[in-house]
């Protein structure tokens, strides 16, 4: 495998033999890390990191990460950097190409990430964006990896607004590796067709399949990892909390979800949770709309089945990964 001066935007870019070489050069690095062995093989470079949309996880792994490697880091939040406002996109990318030698952005259109990697000579990592999350991806996948020892075959099932970076990712990922992906939600929360399409050939190749549905008891029928996000994203206005809580809740993941698929299954979810009412808007809308918990219960993520703080440190070992492969460590 060689990703050396590749740009990280999505999975749609890499063939089942790569992710699956990025995932085995994580699984060393991470054996590394717990052992001690060090790996800064990439002292003396520099990493600038982009956050449009601030970010616990994907802060601190690529933080971390490009440390182990002996990396440095500069880290350009929403007020840090003329991004888009004084300095078009195309501007940054030759101004920070010039002094680092990699570039992370995390935050709205696809489109941006994608024109900073058009006019950056150096590698450009997507940290997020509205309609992709390719670094959250080899985390999930590492993680299933782990708990099952094996990703062709797996039955992924995803609960709620499946519209987006989330839903769109783990379609792609499931479909790129032989998974059998569902969308469990309302018609209206589908992925884009067109991106439905594109799932359905990766998968006719790697022997997966592509589901969407409104069943929660058929989707979540014998399914190996239940997955959820937040049904609200960074950067949507707080009047759309209602409509979402009112078309989503019956899709939140249930001990009774949980208890419908393999009694071996896990729960995962990319996080932050609202879970209960211990964050500032999990107990405002607790608050405004009665709850006590929204697209996942309590139950289910303390539960032995849930995977989610394992999955949170996989971050940080396949963006290193994804860092040590471009960047030829």
């Amino acid at each position: 495998m060689n990703l050396v001066g590749r740009d990280f935007l999505t999975l749609k870019d890499f063939t089942p033999e790569e992710i699956d070489g990025l995932l085995k050069l994580a699984a060393e690095l991470k054996e590394k890390k717990k052992k001690g062995i060090p790996v800064d093989t990439l002292r003396g470079k520099n990493v600038a990191l982009i956050f449009e949309k601030t970010s616990t996880r994907t802060r601190c792994s690529f933080e971390v990460a490009a440390h182990d490697l002996g990396m440095g880091t500069t880290y350009l939040d929403p007020q840090g950097s003329q991004i888009g406002k004084k300095e078009s996109i195309k501007d940054t990318a030759r101004v920070l190409a010039g002094m680092y030698e990699g570039i992370e952005y995390r935050g709205f259109g696809q489109e941006i990430v994608e024109e900073l990697a058009k006019y950056s000579k150096v590698p450009v990592w997507n940290g997020l964006t509205n309609e992709y999350h390719p670094t959250q991806m080899l985390a999930d996948m590492l993680t299933i990896q782990e708990e099952f020892g094996y990703l062709k075959g797996i039955r992924l099932v995803y609960m709620g607004d499946a519209r987006y970076n989330m839903g769109n990712s783990l379609m792609i990922a499931s479909a790129k590796m032989g998974m059998h992906f569902t969308a469990c939600a309302p018609k209206k929360y589908f992925p884009n067709q067109k991106l439905v399409a594109e799932c359905d050939a990766y998968a006719k190749e790697s022997g997966g399949t592509i589901t969407l549905t409104e069943d929660v008891k058929a989707a979540t029928k014998d399914a190996d990892v239940i997955y959820t996000d937040v049904w609200v994203s960074m950067g949507e206005p707080d009047a759309v909390w209602e409509e979402r809580i009112h078309d989503l809740t019956p899709y939140r993941v249930t001990r009774e979800a949980m208890e419908n698929a393999k009694p071996t299954a896990i729960f995962l979810h990319c996080l932050p949770s609202f879970h209960d009412l211990k964050t500032k808007i999990g107990k405002e809308m607790g608050e405004r709309f009665h709850l006590t918990e929204m697209e996942v219960t309590d139950e289910v993520f303390e539960s032995d089945q849930s995977r989610v703080f394992e999955e949170a440190e996989n971050r940080m070992h396949t963006i290193k990964a994804v860092m040590a492969a471009t960047l030829g460590a």
